[in-house]
């Protein structure tokens, strides 16, 4: 099920949260090199089976390893280009149906059925409709992807659209604009915040279900030789893998919010969070 976020509240609560503490980023840090000596300690002390959970150093090992094989990078470019093309069609695709839908009660009315129908079902549960469709291609992959985070964008959209000042609008049609100046001086700035937010999210989920897709239909990328090192008993490769794909997500979610407050420079929520 997807939840519509108010992109300005979580913006006051980040805001509200750094000006607390401007420690974030060291505590960060420290939350990490923690984690990785626990994980060290209970699996030298013996603790859990090496041959489940190796130590994290020899994980780190294999890790730069990988860095240095071009084999690595093909799959990352695999899966960058599964996860870019699939949100680049959500996206797209959600946003003008978004804005459609929410300038528009008619449209609001007839559609709303169909859409709480059809978003709050799962897209792991298309994996059997992909393989018959396209197989182990990246089309597979495209449909998980695209379903998932379609709903992310559109719903945020929706909520923007709607969320227009009505004195704004009325003041705008008094002055005579069209339907489309309208969009383009009132919905759009009003929505923007949303569509942002949404993007963020998309990107995330775009990435969960490039990886899911890898690991269980067998398309090309980092999934897949997941899969591949599970099944062949490289438990260290696999574990090097997955904290590859962590690392990526977290470089995402890095862009997207550099992104998304570059976009929304103008907005009065994010200038005073950097003269905070």
């Amino acid at each position: 099920m997807t939840a519509v976020i108010n992109p300005l509240s979580e913006v006051r609560g980040l805001r509200s949260r750094r000006t607390r503490s401007g420690w974030g980023p060291l505590l960060g840090v420290i939350g990490v090199v923690g984690f990785l000596i626990i994980w060290e300690a209970v699996s030298r002390l013996g603790l859990v089976d090496t041959r489940f959970v190796p130590p994290a150093s020899d994980v780190l090992v294999r890790f730069g390893e990988y860095v240095i094989d071009k084999a690595f990078w093909r799959d990352v470019g695999s899966t960058m280009l599964s996860w870019s093309l699939g949100l680049l069609i959500s996206v797209v695709a959600a946003t003008v149906l978004g804005f459609l839908i929410g300038s528009s009660r008619f449209m609001e009315r007839i559609t709303h059925s169909t859409i709480e129908f059809l978003r709050p079902v799962p897209s792991v549960a298309l994996i059997p409709l992909a393989v018959l469709l396209f197989g182990t291609k990246i089309q597979a992959g495209l449909l998980l992807i695209v379903y998932a985070a379609f709903w992310q964008v559109l719903l945020q959209v929706i909520y923007g659209a709607k969320d227009v000042d009505p004195v704004a609008d009325s003041t705008a049609r008094s002055y005579g604009l069209s339907r489309l100046q309208r969009i383009r001086y009132v919905t759009w700035p009003t929505a923007l915040p949303y569509l942002m937010t949404g993007i963020r999210l998309a990107a995330a989920v775009a990435l969960i279900l490039a990886i899911t897709a890898e690991l269980i239909i067998g398309t090309p990328g980092l999934g897949k030789q997941i899969a591949d090192t599970r099944e062949g008993g490289a438990i260290t490769s696999m574990y090097a893998l997955i904290l590859a794909t962590g690392l990526i997500g977290v470089a995402i979610n890095l862009v997207a919010r550099f992104v998304e407050r570059r976009v929304l420079a103008w907005h009065t929520s994010v200038r005073m969070d950097v003269a905070g």
